[in-house]
């Protein structure tokens, strides 16, 4: 485990061992993997089990694969090109409830899908593939090309891959590939009130 890596306090190391690297192999991922990768997003924790979350996925080799791809940042693409499946993580932020004529808001539907991306992320780590989230896409691009309707936040790309070697990326990126540290717990916590400096 690289020294970046060392938790403060014992914890299953799955926590430790799961980081987002950029350089993959472009080994296709099977459409039966992708979804037992996505089968553990759906059994996230959420609230009142509303269950907002809401993924479209473009696996490597198919024609859903390069509308995902278009949308990234150049200097996502770069890389994110040679992943085994894009996948778009959005969620549902509105809910029709009975005996209300108007679409109530889902106040924890980011709050949500954020779990949901944890546990996809960790089953990849578990089968040997590797998620790297991307927030540098053009939602306006997305929602458009992709049929997305208004009531649905846009959070992140997914690029999920086997891990390659750091030669397979742009020399700026090379320097890049490795696990990165963590803020201290101290400076994450607080008893009792705010008290947390930037």
């Amino acid at each position: 485990m690289s020294a970046a890596r060392q938790p403060e306090y014992r914890i299953d190391p799955q926590f430790t061992e799961r980081w987002s690297p950029r350089a993959f192999t472009g080994e296709a991922l099977d459409f039966g993997t992708l979804l037992t990768i996505l089968e553990a997003a759906r059994w996230a924790p959420s609230g009142s089990n509303l269950q907002p979350w809401r993924f479209i996925y473009g696996l490597r080799g198919t024609p859903a694969f390069e509308p995902l791809l278009a949308t990234l940042a150049e200097s996502n693409r770069v890389w994110a090109r040679q992943a085994g499946a894009l996948v778009l993580v959005l969620s549902r932020t509105q809910r029709v409830v009975p005996g209300k004529e108007e679409p109530q808001p889902i106040t924890s539907h980011a709050f949500d899908a954020g779990a949901a991306w944890m546990s996809l992320a960790l089953q990849a780590q578990a089968l040997g593939w590797h998620a790297h989230a991307m927030g540098g896409f053009d939602r306006a691009v997305a929602r458009e090309s992709l049929g997305i309707p208004a009531d649905h936040a846009l959070h992140a790309v997914v690029a999920l891959g086997r891990r390659g070697e750091a030669s397979l990326l742009p020399p700026a990126l090379q320097e890049r590939e490795q696990p990165n540290a963590r803020l201290p717990l101290a400076a994450l916590v607080a008893e009792g009130k705010f008290g947390f400096e930037g």
